[in-house]
């Protein structure tokens, strides 16, 4: 009667990792693509915005303005905001230091109003130099990451994602894949690492919000087997 008892509860421990809506695998691709889909969408909004600068309503062409870009930079950013967004959870979790500040989806949804507006501020905001508006844009950023972020890991990761943005990007308009107008930092312009730590720290509170839904979903099925 005693060894029935204690054999008993072994299956329903081993209950919910089989299960294929909760493992690992499965939750991790459905974040990935989550992610790339955003990307994508975030990476045809910028561009529109940088295009239509001086629009104020929608003019007939407006879709052919949206894919007017090449047709690489929407599915490249999708890329790098997957990989960035599954990067921070998993940095996190090696460092040991969940990231536990404003987790709500209202938190990440006005973090990525933020960086829409930051970005359109780089293209709308006209400045006397490009110094000026750099450092604005700057500060802006490092505010973006001190409302919503504030772990040591995710400016390191900002900095570190926006050092390789824009090297990359260096590298692709010095060899003439595309240019930027009025260049002042060698061949892009002085405000782009800005862009791209704003980025970062956008993309990596997406990916932490998942995450964090995915640990619940989990924990929830758990409970429930």
């Amino acid at each position: 009667m005693v060894e029935g008892k204690t054999e008993s509860p072994v299956p329903k421990k081993c209950g919910p990792y089989i299960s294929s809506v909760t493992s690992r695998s499965v939750n991790l691709m459905i974040r990935g693509v989550v992610l790339f889909l955003i990307g994508v969408f975030l990476a045809l909004v910028l561009n529109l915005l940088q295009i239509q600068r001086n629009v104020t309503l929608f003019p007939p062409d407006v879709i052919a303005s949206i894919f007017s870009s090449a047709w690489w930079v929407p599915p490249c950013c999708g890329t790098a905001s997957a990989v960035i967004g599954l990067l921070y959870p998993c940095i996190d979790r090696h460092l040991g230091e969940p990231h536990k500040f404003k987790r709500e989806w209202s938190s990440v949804m006005r973090c990525v109003a933020v960086f829409v507006g930051i970005n359109h501020a780089s293209a709308k905001v006209d400045f006397d130099n490009n110094i000026q508006l750099s450092l604005t844009l700057a500060a802006l950023s490092i505010g973006l990451w001190w409302t919503f972020d504030r772990s040591r890991s995710g400016f390191g990761l900002g900095v570190g994602i926006a050092f390789l943005a824009t090297l990359v990007t260096q590298l692709l308009v010095y060899n003439g894949v595309y240019q930027y107008t009025s260049p002042d930092f060698l061949y892009v312009r002085s405000w782009l690492p800005c862009i791209f730590f704003a980025g970062g720290i956008t993309m990596g509170n997406i990916g932490r919000q998942l995450a964090l839904y995915e640990c619940k979903v989990i924990a929830e099925k758990s409970h429930q087997e």
